[in-house]
């Protein structure tokens, strides 16, 4: 059951929190107040897209937040689907045993800061693809207009398929036989092309081939070859720097001299104090120094370089950098291309026996195919009949007189991932007329039954704890709204429902009564929401009934109404 909903920073609301109640809940408010906008909220706490033009204060972030209280059995369903890890769910759980859960809280929270929109379940971060389908599980949202998705027959198969579990399972498992068929075809037509373009790919494949192969590529070789033409191309200036500091160090008139004659004469120190540490320390230098002037003795040595060598440092260099610019950017990149190219050389080099070996499982695929295909036909038109059923009693509830109801099966030319079915819901409402395509022959105000006796009965197949109806009374007046109201308030019976609605008939049905409102405070603008009470309620049943102008007589009514929606 959604329990809370708070918003902040979105549209005309500054901030809004509201607590809904089981049973029917009621939303009313004059055209304009913000009621598409609290139930767009929720729609986006459930995954919808979060825009920044939706906020009131751009340079402040929105959160929409919604509660949901769920019942022991909701949140093992939950997750025994595994869309849900167990450490998020169970976050705010007395135990770790789904089995003795009672009563379990869940938060889904969204927040649009200035760079992306964060998602969370229970305070974690969480993909925004697990957030969509752990709501979906929670709460149906029959968003204004979505009625008119029934004008199009590709809607009424996925109607009929959400109908039954295990048409579903057929229906995926047909997907996944179709997705192998394709991609078999799809190798097939690869390698199966004329012989003479064959030959010439492979010509091509083994000149590649001997390119990389021929260079005998080393990763990381060409690092190390830039470093080292990059010396030789200064070893002159190298070689001057260092013969410089030799003559400087080792000259007889160097450093090297002059350290080793005072190193002497730090000597007679000793005679003369043998606790100084002086001459210690500088027979450390004069060793140091050597050390050096041996090691730049031997760099100067390592460092001469001929031209040859630079020659053929930077010809290697070139031939490696040409190779990664036609086959990587990298050394790495170049060798995995020799992998993949080989690797299609020996596909072609097997090619006919792959195509004839492929040719055989592509048949044995479409066949398969055509079978689970044929199967899943078989049980829609099995399902078929309980949900005409079903739908055909629920639209007789909502004033239909005279009405049909039937699913119409046709056969497409071929299998598509979604099987070979194409049906149409097929409705009439005149006493002695055929039933014909709904897209055809509905009203709006039929469309809007024709969707909640879908809703209520898909409903009940699919257990959803909490239905949402934004305006589902689009198009219908009169006694027709009362029934509306008793089908609500019917469903409403085994689970929690939301619904906005502009008609006194469907909001005297309501169990809990909320009215939307418009304010201005300080040259702004706000929208809010408040929960009515068994005055207020009257009170805004009145007003749905006489406009601006109140009398006795429409309080009277709005009482009868009242009562009679009890």
């Amino acid at each position: 059951m959604l329990t809370t909903l708070h918003i902040e920073n979105i549209a005309l609301i500054d901030a809004l929190e509201v607590e809904f109640s089981q049973g029917l809940n009621v939303l009313t408010g004059e055209t304009g107040a913000g009621k598409s906008v609290i139930i767009g909220s929720v729609g986006i706490a459930l995954g919808g897209r979060f825009d920044r033009a939706l906020l009131r204060d751009p340079e402040k972030e929105g959160i929409v937040e919604v509660g949901f209280s769920l019942t022991g059995e909701e949140a093992r369903r939950l997750l025994e689907s595994g869309v849900l890890p167990e450490d998020i769910l169970l976050g705010s759980a007395d135990t770790d045993d789904p089995q003795k859960i009672e009563e379990l809280e869940l938060l889904i929270t969204r927040k649009l800061t200035k760079n992306r929109a964060i998602n969370r379940i229970n305070g974690e971060t969480v993909p925004i693809g697990m957030l969509k389908q752990a709501a979906e599980q929670l709460i149906n949202l029959h968003a204004q207009h979505e009625q008119t998705t029934l004008l199009s027959p590709a809607k009424h198969l996925q109607l009929l398929d959400s109908w039954d579990d295990a048409v579903r399972r057929q229906r995926d498992r047909v997907r996944g036989l179709y997705q192998e068929k394709e991609t078999i075809a799809a190798e097939l037509e690869r390698l199966d092309q004329d012989p003479a373009e064959r030959a010439k790919r492979a010509d091509f494949l083994q000149f590649q081939i001997d390119e990389i192969r021929g260079a005998r590529p080393v990763p990381g070789e060409d690092t190390e070859l830039e470093e080292e033409f990059r010396r030789m191309s200064h070893a002159e200036e190298i070689r001057d720097i260092c013969q410089e500091v030799y003559l400087l160090t080792s000259d007889e008139r160097g450093a090297a001299s002059q350290i080793m004659h005072a190193a002497r004469r730090m000597q007679e120190l000793n005679r003369l104090d043998g606790e100084s540490e002086l001459p210690g320390q500088l027979s450390e230098v004069e060793s140091l120094l050597s050390d050096f002037n041996q090691s730049l003795s031997e760099y100067m040595e390592d460092s001469a370089y001929s031209p040859e060598d630079l020659q053929k440092t930077g010809d290697r260099l070139d031939l490696l950098n040409s190779l990664k610019a036609k086959y990587g950017r990298s050394i790495e990149a170049v060798l995995e291309t020799l992998e993949s190219l080989e690797k299609e050389q020996e596909e072609l080099e097997q090619a006919e026996g792959r195509i004839e070996e492929l040719s055989v499982l592509l048949e044995k695929k479409k066949k398969e195919l055509q079978a689970e295909a044929g199967k899943l036909t078989d049980m829609r038109r099995k399902a078929a009949g309980p949900l005409e059923k079903k739908v055909l009693s629920a639209l007789q509830d909502m004033n239909f007189s005279h009405v049909e109801f039937h699913i119409s099966f046709d056969t497409l030319p071929e299998i598509g991932q979604d099987g070979q079915d194409s049906v149409c819901f097929m409705l009439s409402t005149n006493l002695g007329e055929p039933a014909k395509p709904l897209h055809k022959v509905a009203s709006g105000g039929e469309l809007s039954r024709v969707m909640l006796a879908l809703k209520a009965t898909l409903s009940d197949a699919q257990d959803t704890p909490t239905l949402v109806f934004d305006e589902i009374d689009v198009g219908i007046s009169g006694i027709t709204a009362q029934k509306i109201g008793n089908m609500l308030k019917k469903l409403a019976e085994d689970r929690q429902i939301l619904t906005i609605t502009h008609l006194p008939q469907i909001a005297a049905a309501g169990d809990t009564a909320y009215r939307i409102e418009k304010k201005e405070v300080g040259g702004k603008t706000y929208t809010g929401i408040v929960q009515l009470d068994e005055q207020g309620r009257e009170d805004e049943i009145a007003r749905l009934l006489g406009g601006d102008k109140i009398t006795d007589a429409i309080r009277q009514s709005a009482r009868e109404l009242i009562h009679a929606g009890r």
